[in-house]
Protein backbone atom coordinates (compact mmCIF):
# COMPACT_ATOMS: atom_id res chain seq x y z
CA UNK A 1 0.00 0.00 0.00
CA UNK A 2 2.37 2.60 1.07
CA UNK A 3 4.81 1.43 -2.49
CA UNK A 4 1.52 2.81 -4.30
CA UNK A 5 0.96 5.85 -2.52
CA UNK A 6 4.83 6.53 -3.43
CA UNK A 7 3.70 5.81 -6.91
CA UNK A 8 0.83 7.95 -6.77
CA UNK A 9 2.71 10.94 -5.20
CA UNK A 10 5.13 10.52 -7.83
CA UNK A 11 2.91 10.69 -10.69
CA UNK A 12 0.83 13.86 -9.24
CA UNK A 13 4.68 15.50 -8.36
CA UNK A 14 5.29 14.86 -12.25
CA UNK A 15 1.80 16.00 -13.85
CA UNK A 16 2.28 18.82 -11.96
CA UNK A 17 6.15 19.60 -12.89
CA UNK A 18 5.15 18.55 -16.72
CA UNK A 19 2.65 21.31 -16.57
CA UNK A 20 4.63 24.17 -15.32
CA UNK A 21 7.21 22.96 -17.86
CA UNK A 22 4.10 23.41 -20.30
CA UNK A 23 3.29 26.79 -18.83
CA UNK A 24 7.26 27.87 -18.88
CA UNK A 25 7.54 26.54 -22.68
CA UNK A 26 4.86 28.68 -24.32
CA UNK A 27 6.07 31.84 -22.27
CA UNK A 28 9.33 31.32 -23.68
CA UNK A 29 7.66 30.67 -27.37
CA UNK A 30 5.49 33.53 -26.89
CA UNK A 31 8.16 35.46 -25.65
CA UNK A 32 10.36 34.27 -28.89
CA UNK A 33 7.32 34.99 -31.05
CA UNK A 34 6.84 38.47 -29.91
CA UNK A 35 10.78 38.98 -30.56
CA UNK A 36 11.00 37.83 -34.13
CA UNK A 37 7.41 38.54 -35.81
CA UNK A 38 7.45 42.32 -34.75
CA UNK A 39 9.11 44.99 -32.46
CA UNK A 40 8.86 46.29 -29.52
CA UNK A 41 5.76 48.89 -29.65
CA UNK A 42 4.44 51.46 -27.05
CA UNK A 43 1.32 53.10 -26.90
CA UNK A 44 2.30 56.44 -25.96
CA UNK A 45 4.55 55.94 -29.56
CA UNK A 46 3.85 59.94 -30.13
CA UNK A 47 6.43 60.13 -26.91
CA UNK A 48 8.99 57.95 -28.84
CA UNK A 49 9.34 59.78 -31.99
CA UNK A 50 13.00 58.47 -32.47
CA UNK A 51 10.99 54.80 -32.76
CA UNK A 52 8.82 55.96 -34.98
CA UNK A 53 10.75 57.78 -37.65
CA UNK A 54 14.33 58.78 -37.14
CA UNK A 55 13.75 61.84 -39.45
CA UNK A 56 11.74 63.31 -36.31
CA UNK A 57 14.53 64.21 -34.71
CA UNK A 58 14.55 68.02 -33.95
CA UNK A 59 10.88 68.18 -35.29
CA UNK A 60 10.32 70.16 -31.95
CA UNK A 61 9.99 74.10 -30.22
CA UNK A 62 13.22 74.11 -28.45
CA UNK A 63 16.70 73.12 -28.91
CA UNK A 64 17.06 70.37 -26.58
CA UNK A 65 14.80 67.21 -26.03
CA UNK A 66 15.05 64.40 -23.43
CA UNK A 67 12.16 61.94 -23.10
CA UNK A 68 11.89 58.70 -21.61
CA UNK A 69 8.90 55.82 -21.16
CA UNK A 70 8.97 52.93 -18.92
CA UNK A 71 5.81 49.79 -19.90
CA UNK A 72 5.38 46.82 -17.49
CA UNK A 73 2.60 44.14 -19.50
CA UNK A 74 1.06 40.87 -18.98
CA UNK A 75 1.09 40.56 -15.58
CA UNK A 76 -2.18 38.78 -15.26
CA UNK A 77 -1.03 36.37 -18.06
CA UNK A 78 2.59 35.47 -17.29
CA UNK A 79 5.80 37.37 -16.08
CA UNK A 80 5.36 40.66 -16.84
CA UNK A 81 7.20 42.06 -20.03
CA UNK A 82 8.96 44.84 -19.32
CA UNK A 83 10.72 48.16 -21.83
CA UNK A 84 12.10 50.95 -21.04
CA UNK A 85 13.14 53.57 -23.49
CA UNK A 86 15.48 56.57 -23.24
CA UNK A 87 15.85 59.47 -26.51
CA UNK A 88 17.69 62.22 -26.52
CA UNK A 89 18.10 64.96 -29.43
CA UNK A 90 18.98 68.11 -30.12
CA UNK A 91 19.16 70.56 -33.26
CA UNK A 92 21.58 73.58 -34.36
CA UNK A 93 20.65 75.56 -37.70
CA UNK A 94 23.32 75.61 -40.56
CA UNK A 95 25.04 78.56 -41.41
CA UNK A 96 22.74 81.80 -42.02
CA UNK A 97 20.34 79.45 -43.75
CA UNK A 98 16.90 78.20 -42.29
CA UNK A 99 18.06 74.99 -42.50
CA UNK A 100 18.92 72.74 -39.57
CA UNK A 101 20.63 69.70 -38.29
CA UNK A 102 19.58 67.57 -35.79
CA UNK A 103 21.53 64.47 -33.37
CA UNK A 104 20.38 62.45 -30.95
CA UNK A 105 20.46 58.69 -29.43
CA UNK A 106 18.39 56.28 -29.13
CA UNK A 107 18.36 53.75 -26.34
CA UNK A 108 15.71 51.03 -25.68
CA UNK A 109 15.44 47.87 -22.61
CA UNK A 110 13.20 45.01 -22.90
CA UNK A 111 12.62 41.78 -21.15
CA UNK A 112 10.15 39.67 -21.84
CA UNK A 113 9.10 35.87 -20.26
CA UNK A 114 9.55 33.07 -18.02
CA UNK A 115 13.54 33.01 -19.65
CA UNK A 116 14.26 36.81 -19.77
CA UNK A 117 14.70 37.15 -23.22
CA UNK A 118 16.41 40.92 -22.88
CA UNK A 119 17.31 43.29 -25.77
CA UNK A 120 19.52 46.34 -25.22
CA UNK A 121 20.01 48.99 -28.27
CA UNK A 122 21.90 52.10 -28.27
CA UNK A 123 21.06 53.68 -31.64
CA UNK A 124 22.93 57.31 -32.56
CA UNK A 125 20.85 59.46 -34.87
CA UNK A 126 21.53 62.07 -37.44
CA UNK A 127 18.54 64.24 -39.17
CA UNK A 128 18.73 67.22 -41.59
CA UNK A 129 15.91 69.42 -42.23
CA UNK A 130 15.66 71.39 -45.30
CA UNK A 131 13.47 74.86 -45.35
CA UNK A 132 11.40 74.69 -48.37
CA UNK A 133 9.52 78.10 -47.82
CA UNK A 134 9.99 81.08 -46.65
CA UNK A 135 6.64 82.49 -45.23
CA UNK A 136 6.09 79.86 -42.84
CA UNK A 137 7.52 76.29 -40.94
CA UNK A 138 7.70 73.99 -43.77
CA UNK A 139 10.79 71.60 -43.77
CA UNK A 140 11.47 68.51 -45.49
CA UNK A 141 13.80 66.10 -43.51
CA UNK A 142 15.90 62.78 -44.39
CA UNK A 143 16.89 61.09 -40.91
CA UNK A 144 19.41 57.85 -40.45
CA UNK A 145 19.57 55.52 -37.44
CA UNK A 146 22.23 53.07 -36.62
CA UNK A 147 23.97 51.41 -33.96
CA UNK A 148 24.26 47.89 -31.53
CA UNK A 149 21.88 45.77 -30.85
CA UNK A 150 22.44 42.97 -28.10
CA UNK A 151 20.22 39.85 -27.31
CA UNK A 152 20.27 37.57 -24.40
CA UNK A 153 18.24 34.84 -22.23
CA UNK A 154 18.73 32.70 -19.04
CA UNK A 155 19.33 29.60 -19.91
CA UNK A 156 18.78 28.20 -16.32
CA UNK A 157 15.37 29.41 -16.32
CA UNK A 158 14.61 27.22 -18.97
CA UNK A 159 13.41 23.45 -17.90
CA UNK A 160 12.44 20.74 -20.51
CA UNK A 161 11.95 16.81 -20.79
CA UNK A 162 15.46 16.22 -20.37
CA UNK A 163 15.57 17.52 -16.62
CA UNK A 164 12.94 14.61 -15.76
CA UNK A 165 13.82 11.27 -14.24
CA UNK A 166 11.81 8.88 -11.93
CA UNK A 167 12.22 10.76 -9.19
CA UNK A 168 10.87 14.33 -10.83
CA UNK A 169 12.66 17.22 -11.93
CA UNK A 170 16.15 17.14 -11.96
CA UNK A 171 18.21 20.46 -11.97
CA UNK A 172 21.81 18.51 -12.27
CA UNK A 173 20.43 17.20 -15.59
CA UNK A 174 21.40 19.06 -19.05
CA UNK A 175 18.66 20.25 -20.63
CA UNK A 176 19.25 18.65 -23.94
CA UNK A 177 18.85 21.78 -26.38
CA UNK A 178 21.04 22.86 -29.04
CA UNK A 179 21.56 26.34 -28.24
CA UNK A 180 25.04 27.27 -28.90
CA UNK A 181 24.68 31.19 -27.38
CA UNK A 182 22.61 32.74 -24.83
CA UNK A 183 23.57 35.69 -26.20
CA UNK A 184 24.35 37.51 -29.04
CA UNK A 185 24.60 41.25 -31.11
CA UNK A 186 24.12 42.70 -34.23
CA UNK A 187 24.51 46.43 -35.71
CA UNK A 188 21.35 47.29 -37.05
CA UNK A 189 19.96 50.20 -39.41
CA UNK A 190 16.69 52.55 -40.20
CA UNK A 191 16.20 55.66 -42.31
CA UNK A 192 13.35 58.02 -42.27
CA UNK A 193 12.30 60.99 -44.39
CA UNK A 194 9.09 63.48 -42.97
CA UNK A 195 7.85 66.40 -44.49
CA UNK A 196 6.31 69.07 -41.96
CA UNK A 197 4.45 72.44 -42.52
CA UNK A 198 2.31 74.96 -40.89
CA UNK A 199 -1.61 75.48 -41.54
CA UNK A 200 -3.89 78.36 -42.57
CA UNK A 201 -2.57 81.51 -40.76
CA UNK A 202 -1.86 80.64 -37.16
CA UNK A 203 1.91 79.11 -37.67
CA UNK A 204 2.54 78.99 -34.27
CA UNK A 205 -0.12 76.45 -33.23
CA UNK A 206 -1.39 74.46 -36.02
CA UNK A 207 0.89 71.83 -37.67
CA UNK A 208 0.95 68.83 -39.80
CA UNK A 209 3.60 66.39 -40.84
CA UNK A 210 2.88 63.00 -42.39
CA UNK A 211 6.77 60.50 -42.56
CA UNK A 212 7.94 57.22 -43.63
CA UNK A 213 10.65 55.45 -41.83
CA UNK A 214 12.52 51.90 -43.12
CA UNK A 215 13.53 49.96 -40.17
CA UNK A 216 15.75 46.99 -40.23
CA UNK A 217 17.00 47.58 -43.66
CA UNK A 218 20.37 46.00 -43.53
CA UNK A 219 18.04 42.82 -41.92
CA UNK A 220 20.35 41.95 -39.24
CA UNK A 221 20.73 37.98 -38.41
CA UNK A 222 18.84 36.93 -35.39
CA UNK A 223 19.49 33.38 -34.18
CA UNK A 224 20.38 32.11 -30.86
CA UNK A 225 21.35 28.82 -33.14
CA UNK A 226 23.94 30.71 -35.33
CA UNK A 227 21.22 29.94 -38.13
CA UNK A 228 21.72 32.63 -40.88
CA UNK A 229 18.56 31.67 -42.48
CA UNK A 230 17.07 33.86 -39.45
CA UNK A 231 17.02 37.49 -40.30
CA UNK A 232 15.31 40.60 -38.77
CA UNK A 233 12.42 41.31 -40.56
CA UNK A 234 12.51 45.04 -42.09
CA UNK A 235 9.92 47.49 -40.80
CA UNK A 236 7.79 50.18 -42.86
CA UNK A 237 6.46 52.69 -40.61
CA UNK A 238 3.65 55.59 -41.76
CA UNK A 239 3.05 58.00 -39.55
CA UNK A 240 1.43 61.09 -39.47
CA UNK A 241 0.21 63.98 -36.97
CA UNK A 242 -1.92 67.15 -37.03
CA UNK A 243 -2.14 69.98 -34.17
CA UNK A 244 -4.81 72.40 -34.52
CA UNK A 245 -6.62 75.18 -32.44
CA UNK A 246 -10.25 75.11 -30.81
CA UNK A 247 -9.69 78.77 -29.23
CA UNK A 248 -7.18 80.52 -27.28
CA UNK A 249 -7.03 77.86 -24.50
CA UNK A 250 -7.41 74.64 -25.98
CA UNK A 251 -6.53 72.81 -29.17
CA UNK A 252 -6.58 69.12 -30.56
CA UNK A 253 -3.68 67.07 -31.52
CA UNK A 254 -4.05 63.71 -33.82
CA UNK A 255 -1.54 61.48 -33.83
CA UNK A 256 -1.50 57.60 -35.82
CA UNK A 257 0.60 55.08 -37.22
CA UNK A 258 0.43 52.24 -39.68
CA UNK A 259 3.28 49.63 -39.25
CA UNK A 260 4.26 45.91 -41.58
CA UNK A 261 6.95 43.71 -40.48
CA UNK A 262 6.65 40.65 -42.43
CA UNK A 263 3.45 39.43 -41.76
CA UNK A 264 2.36 41.03 -38.91
CA UNK A 265 0.48 44.79 -39.29
CA UNK A 266 -0.10 47.40 -36.56
CA UNK A 267 -2.74 50.58 -37.01
CA UNK A 268 -3.22 52.89 -33.73
CA UNK A 269 -4.09 56.21 -33.35
CA UNK A 270 -6.44 58.75 -31.69
CA UNK A 271 -6.15 62.13 -30.04
CA UNK A 272 -5.56 64.20 -27.28
CA UNK A 273 -7.57 67.34 -26.31
CA UNK A 274 -5.19 69.87 -24.62
CA UNK A 275 -6.19 72.81 -22.41
CA UNK A 276 -3.92 75.96 -21.19
CA UNK A 277 -3.98 76.93 -17.53
CA UNK A 278 -2.19 80.69 -17.28
CA UNK A 279 -2.19 84.24 -17.44
CA UNK A 280 -0.02 84.27 -20.52
CA UNK A 281 -1.18 81.35 -22.91
CA UNK A 282 1.48 81.61 -25.09
CA UNK A 283 3.57 80.41 -21.63
CA UNK A 284 0.92 78.54 -19.99
CA UNK A 285 1.85 77.56 -16.29
CA UNK A 286 0.07 73.99 -16.72
CA UNK A 287 -1.38 72.39 -20.19
CA UNK A 288 -3.82 69.33 -19.47
CA UNK A 289 -4.46 66.73 -22.25
CA UNK A 290 -6.96 63.92 -22.32
CA UNK A 291 -7.74 61.24 -24.78
CA UNK A 292 -7.75 58.06 -26.01
CA UNK A 293 -6.34 55.93 -28.73
CA UNK A 294 -7.06 52.60 -30.60
CA UNK A 295 -4.74 49.84 -31.34
CA UNK A 296 -7.03 47.98 -33.98
CA UNK A 297 -7.79 44.76 -32.78
CA UNK A 298 -5.78 44.56 -29.50
CA UNK A 299 -6.17 47.79 -26.88
CA UNK A 300 -8.34 50.66 -26.26
CA UNK A 301 -5.51 53.02 -24.44
CA UNK A 302 -7.06 56.27 -22.51
CA UNK A 303 -4.20 58.67 -21.28
CA UNK A 304 -3.93 61.53 -19.55
CA UNK A 305 -1.04 64.29 -19.61
CA UNK A 306 0.21 67.12 -17.78
CA UNK A 307 3.05 69.57 -19.14
CA UNK A 308 4.47 72.26 -16.62
CA UNK A 309 7.26 73.66 -18.30
CA UNK A 310 9.90 72.60 -19.76
CA UNK A 311 8.62 69.03 -18.14
CA UNK A 312 5.93 66.76 -19.43
CA UNK A 313 4.29 63.65 -17.61
CA UNK A 314 2.21 61.06 -19.05
CA UNK A 315 0.15 57.76 -17.63
CA UNK A 316 -1.37 55.40 -20.10
CA UNK A 317 -3.53 52.48 -19.72
CA UNK A 318 -4.30 49.55 -22.39
CA UNK A 319 -7.45 47.85 -22.05
CA UNK A 320 -7.09 44.56 -23.71
CA UNK A 321 -10.13 43.74 -26.53
CA UNK A 322 -7.82 40.88 -27.96
CA UNK A 323 -8.52 37.09 -28.29
CA UNK A 324 -6.17 37.15 -24.78
CA UNK A 325 -9.14 39.61 -23.19
CA UNK A 326 -10.46 36.50 -21.30
CA UNK A 327 -7.31 35.51 -19.93
CA UNK A 328 -5.82 38.86 -18.95
CA UNK A 329 -8.72 39.73 -17.46
CA UNK A 330 -9.06 42.76 -19.82
CA UNK A 331 -5.87 44.18 -18.54
CA UNK A 332 -2.70 44.83 -21.40
CA UNK A 333 0.13 47.28 -20.37
CA UNK A 334 0.72 50.19 -18.10
CA UNK A 335 3.05 53.06 -19.28
CA UNK A 336 4.59 55.93 -17.71
CA UNK A 337 6.91 58.79 -19.61
CA UNK A 338 8.66 62.04 -19.14
CA UNK A 339 10.21 64.36 -20.95
CA UNK A 340 12.14 67.58 -21.07
CA UNK A 341 12.26 70.32 -23.56
CA UNK A 342 14.61 73.22 -23.04
CA UNK A 343 16.87 75.60 -24.60
CA UNK A 344 20.47 76.66 -24.93
CA UNK A 345 20.02 80.33 -23.55
CA UNK A 346 18.33 81.48 -21.12
CA UNK A 347 16.03 83.90 -23.62
CA UNK A 348 14.84 80.99 -25.93
CA UNK A 349 15.85 82.62 -28.34
CA UNK A 350 15.40 79.59 -30.90
CA UNK A 351 11.48 80.41 -30.11
CA UNK A 352 10.96 83.34 -32.03
CA UNK A 353 12.22 81.81 -35.07
CA UNK A 354 9.78 82.16 -37.59
CA UNK A 355 10.47 78.92 -39.67
CA UNK A 356 11.13 76.96 -36.19
CA UNK A 357 9.13 73.73 -36.58
CA UNK A 358 6.59 74.31 -33.87
CA UNK A 359 4.77 70.57 -33.88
Amino acid sequence: MANKLNLYSHFIFLFKSLYRLKIIFILLLVSLHEANAQDVHFSQFFETPLLRNPSLAGIFQGDIRVQSIYRTQWATVATPFQTGSLNFDMKKPIGKGLDFVSMGLQMMYDKAGAASLSTISALPIINYSKALSGEKNKYLSLGFMGGFVQRSFDRTRITTNNQYDANGYNPSLPDGEPFSLSNFSYLDGSIGISFNSGMGYDKPTNNYFVGLAYHHFNRPKNSFYKNPQVELQPKIVFSSGVKFSINETSYFTIHADYSQQGTYEELIGGALYSYKIGDDLDNPIYTIHLGAFLRASDAIIPIVKLDFQPISLAFSYDANISNLKTVSQGRGGIEFSLSYIGFFDKYQSSKFIPLCPKF
